[in-house]
């Protein structure tokens, strides 16, 4: 079976101060049904900060492999190019990242309006929250760079 890579050049993918190993672009923010679609793009072989996430997640993984972790850094799971999961809010807090290459997947975020995803330290501390206010902030500046 031949494998295809997806050609991500026409994405513009924008940086999060303090998170490595990530990018992102929202494609679509919809406050009034709390939700957000946005492409998150996690390093080859890398893990992104400790979080929980407080909303569902539905995930499609559009290349690589989606590689999810244990607060200690081990491997928890493996999702495969294009594996769909839907996820409710989840207090275990975990790590994200790519496989052997960069790992592509479209997230859909659906919540009421709050708090999406806290940001923990590896102490398991509350460093940040990320929630509907901040990625309307977000996507408000990707589509004023775009401009």
């Amino acid at each position: 079976m031949t494998a295809y890579l997806f050609d991500d050049r026409r994405i513009r993918w924008q940086t999060l101060a303090g998170f490595e190993h990530l990018t992102y672009s929202i494609l679509d923010l919809d406050e009034a049904r709390g939700s957000v679609d946005v492409l998150f793009k996690f390093a080859a072989n890398r893990q992104i900060v400790l979080h929980r996430h407080k909303v569902l997640n539905k995930t499609f993984v559009v290349q690589g492999e989606h590689r999810l972790y244990h607060p200690d850094g081990s491997l928890k799971e493996i999702r495969a190019t294009g594996s769909y999961t839907v996820s409710p809010a989840k207090e275990e807090p975990h790590r994200e990242g790519g496989g052997e290459i960069d790992v592509i997947v479209l997230f859909q975020i659906v919540g009421d309006g709050g708090v999406f995803y806290e940001i923990l330290d590896d102490a398991g501390q509350i460093v940040a929250s990320l929630g509907m206010t901040e990625f309307a902030e977000l996507y408000r500046a990707q589509c004023a760079a775009a401009a």
